[in-house]
């Protein structure tokens, strides 16, 4: 045997260790790409959970603007009141502060 001939078989089983390695791969490929049990299948379910989520988030972004909205209709509401308040409280006479009556004792006939 001369030194080529080693050579080229060398080669032969190279190659056909390659052509297995990569049939190994392809195999494993397109069941990773499987829509069903593979990664395509989890990127489906993700992408319509992602989609879920979006509208979800819209709809909660859409309730805390309308909740805002309202809550600041009632403090401007409330501030309006509280001055209309407050020019009363100014331009009425001061009421005397309220004091409790007190109830006379009725002396009892037998005790007289």
């Amino acid at each position: 045997m001369t030194l080529s001939l080693i050579l080229q078989g060398a080669l032969v089983v190279a190659g056909l260790a390659v052509a297995g390695f990569c049939h190994v791969l392809a195999r494993r490929l397109r069941k990773l790409n499987d829509l069903e049990t593979g990664l395509g299948g989890a990127i489906a379910v993700m992408a319509a959970e992602i989609a879920r989520l979006e509208a979800a988030l819209a709809a909660a972004q859409a309730g805390a603007t309308t909740a805002s909205d309202g809550l600041a209709r009632e403090i401007e509401k409330a501030k309006s009141e509280r001055a209309y308040w407050a020019l009363q409280q100014q331009f009425l006479p001061q009421a005397a502060p309220y004091r409790p009556l007190r109830r006379r004792r009725v002396k009892e006939a037998g005790h007289a």
